[in-house]
């Protein structure tokens, strides 16, 4: 007697992945304090990966010594970033008193052009801004949640160092962990998804860290000619912000910005720091990000802005950061699961990402329907996205 396919409804099937999808946000904000710094590592743990390889088997290190030479080379790079910073900030705490008077001096500006444009008194507008702070007050908590975040984010990286070198340590100890759990005839596919998700890590953050040194030259060249003191260290500080996409670049312009009084109180400076971020900004985005930070795995602006926000509510700054690896990681194994491939093809981006221009590669600001890839494969990835819909919903696939 033939046994009978049990057939699950669709608002049954909905049910559950919402509800699995809501325990898994509600564990990863519960234990976000534990699981970041252990994301971290492991991003890190890959990316510094073959720097143990080189050691381990270039310069015949035994692999503990090879990965306690690795993780102090990290730690001493990291270091090294954060006493200039804090150098530089140093410095520039020093002309604290002179950022305050020239902050009065276009404050009262400001108030001189209201009054002669809206014929509005000084009293008048002292009390729309006392107004304005007693209903900003929630604004006032999401600033200090937003510093708290950074400050959980020094705190717990003092711990990233160790668990990277537990990584390093215990690799073969937790690959061969993973084989385990998977029957023998998916022992391939997983090696595949393993490579794939080291590959599309290292492209990132490789591609990243790129990133970040181009548009830290680009922004301390720009702002030496406009003229702001601490160039270097602004231009260092917008390179590092600017890895948390959309929202790192505004406060770093507010920074230079606010940096620019400690030399003078022309608006013509600050134009020019405005004027600097408006010019490398689309640099960044049309030129090196498509071109430099080439992941393999392609996540479309859609997709990365939404994990971005969500991993801001879920864990902060460091949330945010970790949105897009995660994400390009997810993607991986949805694209070589056959059942989850049409989700992996909706996270994705069919669109070319550079046009050749003559000899010059520049972005692709098109948005239409040329596609890069194999045409054949990603028709068939759309018609099993919506058969799949369709059989969600009841229908009969072809």
């Amino acid at each position: 007697m033939m046994k009978q396919k049990l057939e699950i409804p669709f608002y049954a099937k909905l049910a559950f992945v919402l509800t699995s999808i809501a325990l898994i946000l509600a564990f990863v904000y519960l234990a976000h304090g534990v699981l970041v710094p252990i994301l971290m590592a492991l991003l890190f743990a890959i990316l510094l990966r073959p720097v143990v390889k080189f050691f381990n088997q270039r310069l015949k290190f035994p692999h503990v010594l090879a990965s306690i030479v690795t993780v102090v080379l990290f730690v001493l790079v990291i270091a090294g970033i954060v006493f200039f910073v804090s150098w530089k900030i140093k410095s520039m705490a020093s002309d604290l008193e002179q950022i305050k008077i020239n902050l009065n001096i276009h404050y009262h500006h400001i108030q001189q052009w209201v009054k002669e444009q809206f014929n509005v008194s000084y009293s008048d507008q002292l009390k729309y801004i006392q107004q304005a702070r007693k209903d900003s007050l929630p604004g006032t908590e999401v600033i200090g949640n937003t510093f708290s975040s950074f400050g959980d984010v020094f705190l717990n990286f003092t711990l990233v160092p160790i668990y990277v070198f537990l990584f390093l340590l215990y690799r073969n100890l937790f690959l061969t962990f993973l084989s385990k759990l998977f029957r023998p005839e998916y022992q391939h596919k997983l090696h595949q998804i393993l490579d794939e998700v080291k590959a599309a890590v290292q492209s990132y953050l490789v591609g990243l860290l790129t990133e970040v040194l181009i548009v830290a030259t680009l922004t301390s060249i720009g702002l030496s000619i406009v003229g702001v003191q601490y160039p270097i260290l602004l231009g260092v500080i917008t390179g590092v912000l600017n890895m948390i996409p959309y929202i790192g670049i505004l406060i770093a312009a507010g920074l230079s910005m606010l940096a620019t009084l400690t030399t003078s109180a022309e608006l013509s400076v600050v134009f020019g720091v405005a004027l600097v971020n408006a010019i490398v900004q689309p640099i960044d985005n049309n030129l090196v990000v498509p071109m430099v930070v080439s992941s393999k795995v392609k996540i479309n602006a859609f997709v990365s802005l939404v994990s971005i926000i969500i991993g801001g509510l879920l864990a902060g700054i460091a949330g945010m950061f970790l949105a897009i690896p995660l994400v390009a990681i997810i993607k991986v194994i949805f694209d070589n699961i056959e059942s989850l491939e049409p989700y992996g093809y909706l996270m994705g981006d069919e669109r070319p990402k550079t046009y050749t221009w003559g000899k010059v590669t520049v972005a692709h600001l098109d948005s239409g329907n040329i596609v890069n890839g194999d045409p054949l494969k990603i028709e068939n990835a759309k018609k099993t996205f919506f058969n799949r819909l369709k059989d969600m919903f009841g229908g009969k696939q072809k």
